[in-house]
């Protein structure tokens, strides 16, 4: 991954170049397993700071600290889908690589190769080389932050303190899951990593594996984090949270999310069931119970995710589901989806495991927001369409609990069709997001729930989504109302779809709707949005596609304000009417891959 800067945000880039024969090639060393590979320690006790050595100052990671966040020896950890494995040494031992050309035996099929990793000495970035069974090669180049001073926003984890010879120091320690592409459909055999580029920064590997990114599997439903916020308190309580299904299939699963926290969280039980006629928290039938790996419930590390196993369990397609999940420890604060648009329930204080309740009496209290869930998936199906956005695709402005954002309407018309793949549609979307830069800043309690930007997020809430085909970029508004130039709005957002593009996926822009009217969208924030509209309307070959969101949405007699029709009233999101011409407008067949 090389770091660009474009306009102020640091943007990823990766390569992906695959020779076109498979012989003669030069062939790597004896490739080996990453942990026969262990060359530097990095985790030391707080009692004997000096057992470990990091970064060549004598500094380590804490194993206690580690430990409180449930990173313990061996654990596997799920993060932007791959499922990775933390050292299984004990402090003091080896425990990465410092990475300088070794050769990795690693196998495995999928869209990405997934590693956990931090830099010492600054950022580290470096080429490598992946090898596949059929003789070909890829190459890749990979940037990891520095475990000191790199972004909050990006992190897998942060740690509390620092270990130093002279003692533990209250100085913040991250690390970070990065991931480069691999070619689709061919078995990596081995990964050679980038070489020491001498006196800059070290490159250290914990872990590494080739995520599959959901094969077989098509979204259904999705929220974002967008941050980490107060929550309950909630103690031995049952969340009953409310979503509704797109794609429907026979089989299902749902991924939990502790993204942003600094402890772990513990899951006690968790179901899913079909809303049932009357509403609110009712059942339709007995909820199904979720297991993860084979368990009832599953202790979720910080920054981590869990997916529970396949259920036998038919999801209707475009029906409110139940998704109960028992939290049997006391939560004060949970990474959430703010608006939701939709109430959920949660049961009496002390009420324990309620999961398998049909009846809604068991849940007389109400929130709104999705914490922790984030996923609802069916087996089989085309492929998923994912929509990253704002406050616009988050539904801010329809009609609450009606399921009336533009993404539910595009998943509605891919149901009623057969001409096309009938794809789910995933709602990246966050109110208040922006492309540029962050609103949460990714770490901490924090009232702001507008995530991290579009950069920040684009790997875990559109790549990492299952059977990704499609990504539709809907964002802009937020950043040139705080003053962001166009051309720093239209670099990041070019900069994200060479990434998408990087991955394999169709790319699809949309214009930038109009919101004079609203308080702060004056005659400068005008201008800048028409800027970047004449840029996206430009399209070059940045976009496989664009829809023109401000062409649908504006007043035909005052271009720079939406539609009396479709303003939702406050002259910035549009109501249900236009969240419907929105998602009535789109093509769909501009959505569809020439490869789906």
């Amino acid at each position: 991954m090389r770091v660009r800067l474009w306009g102020g945000v640091l943007a990823p880039v990766f390569s992906l170049s695959l020779s076109t024969t498979a012989a003669p090639l030069q062939h790597p060393a004896e490739p080996v397993p990453l942990d026969r590979l262990f060359n530097n320690r990095a985790v030391s006790e707080p009692s004997a700071p000096t057992s470990a050595d990091f970064d060549g100052a004598g500094r380590s990671l804490s194993a206690r600290d580690l430990a409180a966040a449930g990173w313990t020896p061996a654990r596997a950890l799920t993060l932007d889908a791959a499922r990775l494995r933390w050292p299984r040494t004990a402090a003091g031992r080896p425990d990465n690589v410092r990475a300088d050309g070794q050769t990795v035996r690693l196998h495995g099929r999928g869209d990405a190769l997934s590693l956990l990793v931090a830099a010492t000495g600054g950022t580290a970035t470096g080429s490598g080389t992946i090898h596949y069974r059929d003789g070909s090669r890829s190459t890749y180049r990979l940037s990891a932050p520095d475990w000191r001073t790199g972004p909050s926003a990006t992190k897998a984890v942060t740690l509390p303190h620092i270990n130093t010879p002279d003692g533990q120091r209250a100085e913040r320690a991250r690390l970070y899951a990065v991931s480069v592409p691999v070619a689709r459909g061919r078995e990596v055999t081995a990964v050679v990593l980038p070489r020491d580029p001498g006196p800059a920064a070290d490159l250290h590997v914990f872990a590494m594996t080739v995520r599959d990114n959901g094969a077989g599997w098509t979204g259904s439903w999705g929220a974002s984090t967008g941050g980490y916020a107060k929550a309950g308190p909630w103690s031995g309580r049952t969340l009953r949270l409310v979503v509704h299904s797109g794609a429907g299939g026979p089989r299902v699963r749902v991924r939990l999310a502790n993204t942003f926290a600094a402890a772990p969280v513990t899951f006690g039980a968790a179901s899913v069931a079909v809303q049932g006629a009357g509403g609110g928290a009712e059942a339709a039938g007995a909820p199904a119970p979720l297991t993860f790996g084979g368990q009832r419930g599953v202790r979720l590390p910080a920054g981590a995710e869990a997916y529970s196993d396949p259920l036998r369990h038919t999801v209707p397609a475009g029906r409110n589901l139940l998704i109960s999940l028992y939290l049997p420890d006391t939560v004060t604060a949970a990474p959430t989806h703010g608006r939701s648009q939709q109430v959920s329930y949660v049961s009496a204080p002390g009420s324990g495991d309620r999961t398998g309740d049909r009846n809604p009496a068991a849940y007389p209290g109400t929130l709104t927001g999705w914490p922790f869930l984030t996923g609802v998936e069916v087996a089989g199906g085309p492929g998923t369409v994912v929509a990253l956005g704002d406050s616009v695709t988050d539904g801010q402005g329809s009609t609450a609990g009606a399921n009336r954002r533009w993404p539910d309407v595009l998943a509605r018309r891919f149901r009623a069709q057969h001409a096309l793949p009938r794809y789910g549609v995933l709602n990246s979307g966050i109110s208040g997001n922006r492309v540029v830069t962050d609103r949460y800043p990714g770490d901490g309690v924090s009232t702001d729930v507008s995530g991290v930007s579009a950069q920040h997020r684009l790997e875990r809430d559109v790549l990492a989504r299952p059977s990704v085909r499609t990504v539709v970029l809907f964002e802009g508004v937020n950043d040139v109302r705080i003053g962001t130039p166009a051309h720093e709005v239209v670099a990041g957002l070019r900069a994200l779809a060479r990434r998408a593009h990087e991955r394999g996926l169709r790319v699809v822009a949309a214009t930038v709707a109009p919101c004079e009217g609203f308080p702060d969208c004056t005659a400068a924030v005008e201008t800048r949005r028409a800027a970047v509209n004449a840029a996206l309307r430009a399209r070059g070959t940045d976009f496989d596609a664009v829809l023109d969101f401000d062409a649908v949405l504006r007043d035909p007699r005052h271009p720079q304000r939406l539609l009396p029709a479709y303003d939702s009233g406050d002259h910035l999101h549009p109501g249900d009417a236009g969240l419907r011409a929105l998602g009535e407008s789109v093509d769909l067949r501009a959505l569809v891959p020439a490869r789906p």
